[in-house]
């Protein structure tokens, strides 16, 4: 008789998918939304998403694109494939202390395609790809949806029914226009996030294609689940996040596929119930199913931590200020906090800043700071989702509300601060995945309000206007992210006691040539963050330019001082030093940088410059040697060398070296004028002349090019030649040294010919 009762009450997983729909109300059933055919409500989340961030298409590399792209190594062909998969995100070798250990090699992969297929770096195809991307996976969320909000039932023939196509589409179409969306498809550091998502998804509709009967009649197929285990493993593989896809699935297969009640689940454990079995808990394949996800987990984990190495990754307090504080409740407040702003983001996605550190959020240090309000209103929310997802009577409240809290929660948990320390305070993109749990629980709360409204058409139509100011929000941003400079000026609004954001802005306005708009940026980020050591080093560098010599040292000691390894500022303050006439400090901080930064052949090449000024030539010829051996595209480096052997009077050996210059960098017109100088006055006329005509031709307006030119024909005797380039010159550059007198010499022997042949 037990056996007989237990059967009645546990029929065959394959009944219950079939009978789904019939069990559980339709979420579809109240609410006053397009009911579209499954394509074209694909073609209309794609379209839509694609006009959210089309406007990017055109932008340039900003912010992290800089160091994850263009200075990245990884991407160049020259770089062996086999580096990605022992470098970080950013092409530093996971073993060294300054790595990240942001493990991220596909989406370097995909990096490094764009560039080989364009070219070069060009940033149209990074953004292309990054677009179609998230076209790609807001088409997916439609089938997402339509399973978490709708459950998941197949025909007879095997094919999965969509049984929420309305509310499915509004959710789609809720992610598709998320403007928080915006660093992620606009960034290209964002594809990380975008690939992840993407096998993510697909790892999730891999895992439900376990359970459709096959022709064998088999409650689950093994290949999808280890498909989806795979796929969460790929996914991890193109950001960290990834691996959380295995948690959601089982979490899914226990809610949806074996309905388990988790409050009397705990119940039953709490008080050593016998009838676990009735509880669902052990329903054929479920533990096993677990089991495989949990031990394909554990074992992705396991090799990811012996790539990384056990060391962690090395953060400052400035980048994440609440994780550094020696109190326990001030931690947890300010992580609270952080999560509580995270939610907003969600819920109002108008205030979005590039960088969220230093200083942006000052930490809460008393529980009397106004804020804390925030957290309050955070966990009210919680707890109240919480308690209805585990308490209510509803089975599909139960079951909807789980996921969407699953979705939401899980795949934070990386970004939390929990486990580990992580590198930021707030990061748009790292609400990408967690973003589908916002939504399922918005449409479900729209489903809940249409079936207790009267005018479900007025309510369709404030649903309609959220998703039109999302979609010209989406809009706005993106137009923002296609210029540093627009970038970093909006986030002044946002963040004004973000340090790190003046930084950008004055370094943006150097980089134009704007010094004293940048002076003042920068002087407002160092009083912002008085520790901010790159801030004082480029402000440094700017007043060094402007011969403000003292205050510039003053900066760049006070730089060093904080962070004794900062190469480049000691550096800057030999540069410094050595403009004072101080030498002996100059030599000392050249050689301090060296000692911290090993390959530095900018500091080897102002080495050089100082021994050249002390008439130690031999010194600087070793220096700016070791600068070329460092980096054989160094051409200033190979100019002084030529110069400084040309003036020396060892033309046999400055011709070498300008020849072995040229051949590394054959396309260099300072050095070919260098040696067509040297092979004048070696009287190798003819190929002096080449390479001086070949320099001209790359560089026209270079009145020294046209006037040493002149020189040569003067010296060669093609005085026709020489006037016609002393002119050229002088026009160029009236005020030439030593051309104006070299004219007049030859106009004087001109006119004695004239006389001669007269």
């Amino acid at each position: 008789q037990i056996c007989n009762q237990h059967n009645a009450e546990a029929p065959n997983l394959e009944q219950a998918f079939h009978r789904m729909a019939q069990t559980e109300p339709n979420l579809d059933h109240d609410i006053s939304w397009f009911l579209l055919p499954s394509y074209w409500a694909k073609m209309l989340v794609a379209l839509i998403s694609f006009l959210c961030f089309a406007n990017s298409y055109d932008g340039d590399f900003v912010f992290d694109d800089s160091e994850a792209i263009i200075n990245n190594k990884d991407l160049r062909a020259e770089t062996p494939l086999g580096d990605l998969w022992h470098h970080d995100f950013w092409g530093s070798k996971l073993s060294s202390n300054t790595s990240h250990k942001s493990y991220r090699p596909l989406t370097v992969l995909t990096f490094r395609i764009n560039y080989l297929f364009a070219g070069g770096f060009y940033p149209v195809g990074f953004h292309v790809i990054n677009i179609l991307l998230h076209c790609t996976i807001s088409v997916l969320m439609v089938d997402v949806f339509s399973i978490l909000l709708g459950g998941l039932q197949f025909s007879n023939k095997g094919r999965r029914l969509n049984l929420a196509p309305k509310t499915s589409l509004l959710a789609a179409l809720l992610f598709a226009v998320h403007p928080v969306h915006t660093e992620c498809v606009a960034g290209i550091v964002g594809r990380a996030d975008l690939l992840c998502a993407l096998f993510f998804l697909l790892s999730f509709l891999g895992y439900c294609k376990a359970f459709r009967e096959n022709k064998e009649g088999h409650h689950f197929s093994i290949f999808w689940v280890l498909v989806s285990v795979i796929l969460g493993a790929i996914a991890m593989l193109c950001k960290e996040q990834g691996i959380t896809i295995l948690g959601l699935n089982a979490v899914f297969d226990a809610l949806v596929i074996n309905k388990l009640n988790v409050l009397e689940l705990i119940q039953k454990l709490l008080h050593k119930d016998k009838s676990l079995e009735n509880a669902g808990l052990l329903r054929k394949g479920l533990l096993f199913r677990i089991t495989l996800l949990m031990s394909g987990g554990a074992s992705i984990l396991y090799i990811r931590w012996r790539i990384m190495g056990t060391g962690p990754p090395a953060f400052t307090e400035v980048d994440n200020p609440a994780s550094f504080s020696d109190s326990l409740l001030v931690r947890a407040i300010n992580y609270n906090y952080y999560y509580s702003l995270n939610a907003w983001l969600l819920l109002c996605p108008w205030w979005l800043c590039f960088d969220w550190s230093m200083g942006c959020i000052p930490l809460i240090k008393s529980i009397s700071d106004w804020r804390i309000i925030a957290l309050a209103a955070l966990w009210f929310c919680l707890i109240g989702l919480i308690c209805q997802a585990l308490c209510s009577e509803d089975s599909h409240r139960r079951r909807i509300l789980t996921l969407g809290l699953g979705f939401l929660i899980i795949p934070f948990l990386p970004a939390s601060n929990l486990f580990f320390r992580v590198g930021f305070v707030i990061a748009e993109r790292v609400i990408y995945l967690p973003s589908i749990g916002y939504c399922i629980l918005f449409t479900y709360g729209f489903s809940l309000l249409s079936k207790q409204a009267k005018k479900k058409k007025i309510l369709a139509v404030a649903v309609l206007g959220i998703l039109l100011i999302n979609v010209m929000r989406c809009a706005l941003r993106s137009s923002q992210w296609r210029s540093e400079e627009q970038l970093f000026r909006s986030a002044l609004s946002v963040c004004p006691l973000n340090a790190k954001v003046h930084y950008n802005v004055g370094k943006n306005l150097a980089d134009k040539g704007n010094q004293s708009a940048a002076i003042k940026y920068y002087r407002e980020a160092v009083r912002l963050n008085p520790k901010y050591v790159h801030a004082m080093n480029n402000l440094g560098n700017i007043l060094k330019e402007r011969n403000e010599l003292q205050e510039a040292e003053e900066l760049l000691s006070l730089a060093v001082q904080i962070q004794p390894d900062f190469a480049a500022a000691w550096m800057n303050l030999g540069i410094v030093q050595n403009s004072l006439r101080r030498f002996e400090e100059a030599e000392q901080s050249y050689w301090t940088a060296i000692k911290y930064r090993k390959k530095y052949p900018d500091c080897y090449y102002n080495l050089g410059r100082l021994y050249a000024d002390l008439n130690r030539h031999i010194d600087a010829l070793n220096a700016w040697r070791n600068a070329t051996v460092l980096k054989p595209e160094h051409s200033l480096a190979w100019n002084n060398m030529i110069i400084l052997l040309d003036n020396t009077g060892n033309l046999a050996q400055a011709e070498a070296v300008g020849r072995e210059a040229l051949e590394l960098i054959p396309n260099d017109h300072s050095l070919m004028f260098s040696l067509a100088n040297v092979l004048g006055k070696s009287q190798k006329y003819k190929e002096s002349e080449a390479l001086f005509l070949k320099a001209i031709k790359a560089n026209p307006n270079a009145a020294s090019y046209h006037g040493n030119l002149a020189v040569l024909y003067h010296r060669w005797g093609n005085l026709d030649l020489a006037k016609k380039h002393y002119e050229v010159s002088l026009k160029l550059d009236p005020m030439a040294p030593g051309t104006k007198e070299n004219y007049n010499l030859l106009r004087r022997k001109l006119e004695q010919l004239q006389k001669k042949g007269g």
